[in-house]
């Protein structure tokens, strides 16, 4: 009996997939738990694992293949030396056996006077399909489409599951007299839409090809600037005693093979601030506001290609040393491309820091749908007011991004000065 291997479903979320690598061949044997491929989502490389036993028979989807939908079949095994069928790829029109016309199967002559006439064809009704049916769309978008006359058929959706909303129409902001019931009609003035320009002549240049993660990077951090209303808050912190504390303690978590890194400390310290003002805590939700009982915060790693979210969960609950250990754990598996999705998918805020590479300031895009992300800098040594007098300290820029939606000025305030006065007070991210 032949076996149909389908694209898999990685995560709750994924919709395509790119079968970066077969490890099979077609005659291979195979059995339960054998490794098949390796399938690249817009966040990690994962390994497809055999369900069955059998023999390959035929390969469908060539590796290096992107943009392969769930349920696609990619390959197909056969049981006990069955040779399976190849199957009909996606796009290609099935044979369908169809009954022979009279005008074609061998019948006894009549004469023409009494031979039946056909009857008349008669065109099947055709059912006006609307846009909305054809492609997902926002009921306002599909207002605007019909109103303007823009084809939906050409224009490749933001929102949620790849829906077309508003912003893709590029129409331009609703601004417009409050009294005045046809300036607040849909038909507003369309703004320019951003084109995408060709490289310029005469200049050597390589062109590569975006993977699945770059793409969807480009798509959801466009949405992040286009959708939600950012403003920044920045605390400059004097990190000397904390600087401090961390030689102390990884002198004394020696032995256990552990060290702190400056990192995990503001993972704890940013997980404290939410603790003492849990209203920052929160994502939008356009009619209500989700105010979160734990703290999950999302921690930016590079990897090659692009970047990667891991999520240390219940950061306010852990240890310095237990963040320290699940930190190091999940920066390997996401360079390693091994993350599982419930290591990298949620998050109730993230923090992003570019201290190792000497960067001054950073104002980092929110990662949707959270209301808040931490960026931080390196420590710079400067003049400082140190206990009452002018010296030198190490301070540290610390910008966060925040969806005014959710979180308004004075309530991001308290955030940052709690923040800042964890990092400055260190002893207490060890209570």
């Amino acid at each position: 009996m032949a076996i149909e291997l389908k694209m898999p479903a990685l995560s709750p979320t994924m919709e395509k997939g790119t079968l970066a690598k077969w490890l099979v061949a077609e005659g291979d044997l195979v059995k339960a738990g054998d490794l098949l491929a390796e399938i690249e989502t817009d966040k990690a490389t994962m390994e497809f694992e055999a369900v069955d036993e059998g023999r390959i028979t035929n390969l469908v989807v060539p590796e290096g293949t992107a943009d392969v939908a769930v349920g696609t079949v990619i390959a197909v095994m056969a049981e006990n030396g069955e040779t399976a069928p190849r199957p009909v790829l996606a796009g290609a029109e099935p044979t369908i056996a169809r009954p022979v016309e009279a005008a074609q199967a061998p019948a006894p002559s009549a004469p023409e006077s009494v031979r039946p006439k056909p009857a008349p064809r008669v065109p099947a009704p055709r059912t006006r399909v609307s846009p909305a049916e054809r492609v997902k769309v926002s009921p306002l978008a599909l207002r605007i489409a019909e109103a303007k006359g823009i084809d939906l058929g050409g224009i490749t959706g933001t929102g949620p599951n790849g829906r077309i909303v508003r912003a893709d129409l590029g129409i331009g902001p609703l601004v417009t007299p409050r009294h005045d019931p046809v300036a607040r009609s849909i038909d507003a003035v369309p703004s320019p839409v951003a084109t995408i320009a060709p490289p310029p002549s005469g200049v050597p240049v390589e062109t590569v090809k975006l993977s699945s993660m770059r793409k969807t990077i480009a798509r959801r951090l466009t949405e992040s600037k286009q959708t939600v209303p950012h403003f920044y808050l920045t605390a400059r912190c004097n990190i000397d005693p904390l600087l401090k504390l961390r030689r102390e303690l990884n002198a004394s978590l020696a032995p256990r093979s552990i060290k702190l890194s400056v990192n995990d400390m503001l993972i704890k310290a940013l997980a404290l601030a939410l603790v003492e003002v849990p209203d920052a805590n929160v994502q939008f939700g356009g009619e209500e506001l989700h105010r979160f009982a734990r703290v999950d915060i999302s921690m930016a790693v590079a990897i090659d290609g692009g970047l990667i979210t891991p999520v240390i969960k219940g950061a306010e609950a852990l240890s310095l040393s237990a963040i320290a250990t699940q930190t190091k754990a999940l920066a390997a598996k996401a360079r390693d491309g091994k993350l599982l999705p419930e290591e990298y998918q949620g998050g109730t805020c993230s923090i992003s820091n570019l201290g190792m590479f000497g960067i001054d300031e950073m104002f980092p895009v929110i990662n949707p749908p959270q209301a808040l992300i931490l960026g931080t800098a390196a420590g710079v040594e400067q003049p400082w007011k140190v206990d009452g007098a002018v010296g030198l300290a190490t301070i540290m820029a610390t910008t966060a991004s925040f969806d005014h939606r959710a979180i308004d000025g004075a309530l991001a305030a308290q955030f940052m000065q709690s923040f800042r006065g964890l990092v400055e007070t260190p002893i207490l991210l060890c209570s």
